[in-house]
């Protein structure tokens, strides 16, 4: 997820974005101004944001003040110049009680905001590192733009102030929300890491004039959908601008594929993940010691696998227990580049030749893809797709209007490959699956369950003839050691590898089996009367052909059938479940749709011989890299944890 959100609380919470988050995650000096402390640091002043800032006489674009800062967020939701009311108040004849609450909106509040973190993939924010001028440009304003749409969105569609009795009465901010940015370059771990923290205060105005407080909970129920559109929107507008297009990474085994530029080196983006490399350690470690912790009485503590809940929680005690200190000497951002690029080059293992030229062999993949991939949406079909992976990856098939609309962004930015979309085309998508495949089972016994976006849903359709999850695997036994333990304790392993000599047991993700929902629900829609009324086949083969892995999308060989044998089946044919199956456990990024038996074993054998041949010529003449810039190759995936924690 690249979009992260965090709660600001007035007192200590606020107290740590006072001396660290505003100033580059950096330790601001006691007793030095805000404006000082941001100059040495080498990071930009903050910066206003949001429809609301007029109903407080503040400007979008404005820089943010140290008393502003506090009045907002600090003294739990005051007017940002509630010192120059007060004053002003107090010079009237007014009584101090009267003059404190002039300067306060509404009632005062312990969640004074919440802290969201937006940061672009990892291949885009390496060509903002490593890019000229004119690419950071582009990439930064294209940052910021994604900013300001998916702030509208949550003023447009998310944020509702409650009041009455229980809250129960709900409204839109008419005049919008207010929000203080602060841009970040770099991680803890001293590598790039183009970020900003905007600090959404809850403070709204009803249409009345009265301040009321957004509901925080809608916030942090739509974190998902904010970071799937902030995503596309900035990877489309960087691949406009710049010629390029994007292509699915598998990041972890069984998890969807997340969308990163196409030819920058999976090396750079390893290079990046120092942090998570050291998460990833320390995790496999605590995974151990959870399956394996026993009572006084000798019976397991927890669970005898590690579940995603569980996983979640030992993730956030790793980020905590590896997090690096402060970063030293401030440097300025072209000092910066300078030293990212000399340590990539150095320790990346990717050539120099191809660091320098990033944006050229980005250019060349792009060029590639696109003259192989023609982007077909089919609101019809993506609905289908939607609908599948949301049923099956909540628990129980119950799922919100939200949960649609998240995974509606995620799948246009899989078949688009960095091409503009039209404006509401992930609502069309949403409305298509709600009223084609969806029912309403909401039994609201509250006035929140009859509003539209805390509908529940499920399914219309069956999916009683989807393959059976994978049985997880049985739990180890508490008492076995491993053979080379000789009860000291532990010596620090490389990333990767697991702890014992065994895997740690965990519930298998749902992803793939979501995929194979998708392709079973299309073959039953393609059979049924709903196709002919549309006057049309399902065309899903142009509609999935960008979503297709890579390899997939190479042309078959032109050899001629002879006239005596049978033709082969055509994307008529049923989906045979045991070639998606195999598909399924060849690490495919995403399924392919229409691929016969005989397709994928053609496939299969054509790869085994390619790959026959590769290690034939590595042997002769030594390894070859995956990521020379002389063609465009896919990049295979390999293990890597995710994004840089603990900012």
């Amino acid at each position: 997820m690249t979009a992260d959100i965090r709660p600001v609380t007035a007192g200590q919470m606020y107290g740590y974005y006072f001396r660290e988050t505003v100033v580059g995650d950096g330790r601001r000096p006691a007793r030095t101004p805000l404006r000082a402390a941001q100059e040495q640091a080498g990071v930009p002043v903050g910066r206003w944001m949001g429809r609301g800032l007029a109903a407080l006489g503040l400007a979008p674009g404005e820089e943010v003040t140290e008393a502003q800062l506090r009045n907002l967020f600090g003294e739990r939701g005051r007017h940002p110049h509630a010192d120059r009311i007060e004053a002003d108040r107090l010079a009237q004849g007014a009584s101090p009680a009267e003059a404190y609450r002039a300067g306060a909106l509404g009632r005062r509040v312990k969640v004074t905001g919440v802290d969201f973190v937006f940061r672009p993939q990892p291949s885009i924010y390496l060509l903002w590192a490593f890019g000229d001028e004119e690419t950071w440009r582009v990439i930064e304003a294209a940052h910021e733009r994604a900013i300001v749409r998916v702030l509208e969105w949550i003023e447009d569609e998310v944020a509702v102030i409650r009041y009455g009795t229980d809250g129960n009465y709900r409204v839109r901010p008419p005049g919008g929300l207010v929000a203080a940015r602060f841009r970040h370059y770099e991680a803890r771990s001293g590598r790039p890491l183009l970020h900003d923290h905007v600090l959404l205060s809850v403070k709204g105005q009803r249409l009345d004039g009265k301040w009321g407080s957004i509901h925080t909970t809608a916030l942090f129920e739509n974190t998902v959908a904010a970071s799937a559109l902030y995503n596309e929107l900035v990877a489309a507008e960087v691949c406009e601008e710049l010629g390029l297009a994007t292509e699915p990474r598998t990041v972890t085994e069984g998890r969807r594929p997340v969308m990163e530029i196409a030819g920058v080196p999976h090396g750079l983006i390893r290079w990046t993940a120092r942090r998570s490399d050291q998460i990833a350690t320390c995790l496999a470690e605590l995974e151990h010691e959870y399956v394996t912790a026993v009572d006084d009485d000798g019976e397991p503590k927890y669970l005898p696998m590690v579940s995603e809940r569980a996983r979640a929680k030992l993730n956030q005690i790793a980020a905590r227990k590896t997090r690096p200190p402060k970063k030293g000497k401030a440097r300025s951002l072209a000092q910066l580049r300078a030293d990212w690029k000399q340590s990539a080059i150095r320790t990346s293992g990717v050539p120099a030749d191809v660091i320098s030229s990033l944006l050229e062999c980005a250019s060349a993949a792009a060029a590639a893809i696109r003259a192989r991939v023609a982007t077909v949406v089919d609101i019809a079909l993506a609905a289908v797709d939607v609908t599948a992976t949301v049923f099956v990856m909540n628990n129980g098939g119950r799922f919100h209007r939200r949960h649609l609309l998240a995974e509606a962004r995620r799948h246009l930015a899989l078949v688009l490959r960095g091409r503009r979309r039209d404006p509401g085309l992930d609502d069309q998508v949403v409305a298509a699956a709600i009223s084609a495949h969806c029912v309403d089972i909401s039994e609201p016994t509250t006035v929140r369950g009859l509003e539209a976006g805390y509908r529940l849903y499920t399914a219309r359709w069956s999916l009683s003839d989807l393959p059976i999850p994978r049985r997880p695997p049985a739990a180890p036994d508490p008492d076995r050691r491993s053979p080379t333990d000789s009860g000291e304790p532990p010596a620090p392993r490389p990333p990767g590898q697991d702890a014992g000599e065994w895997k740690i047991p965990r519930v298998p993700l749902q992803y793939d089996r979501a995929v194979l929902a998708g392709a079973v629900v299309r073959e039953q829609l393609r059979t049924t009367a709903a196709t002919a009324v549309r006057g049309r086949a399902y065309d899903v083969v142009a509609h999935q052909q960008a979503a297709m892995p890579e390899q997939l999308l190479a042309p078959e060989p032109a050899d001629p059938e002879p006239d005596d044998q049978e033709p082969k089946s055509g994307t008529g044919e049923a989906i045979d479940m045991t070639a998606l199956r195999a598909l399924r456990e060849s690490r495919t990024d995403v399924d392919a749709l229409d691929i016969t038996a005989d397709r994928l074993r053609h496939l299969q054998e054509t790869f085994a011989k390619a790959g026959d041949a590769a290690r034939a010529r590595a042997d002769r003449t030594g390894p070859v890299r995956a990521d020379a810039p002389q063609a465009h190759r896919p990049q295979e995936p390999r293990p890597h944890q995710g994004r840089e924690a603990g900012l």
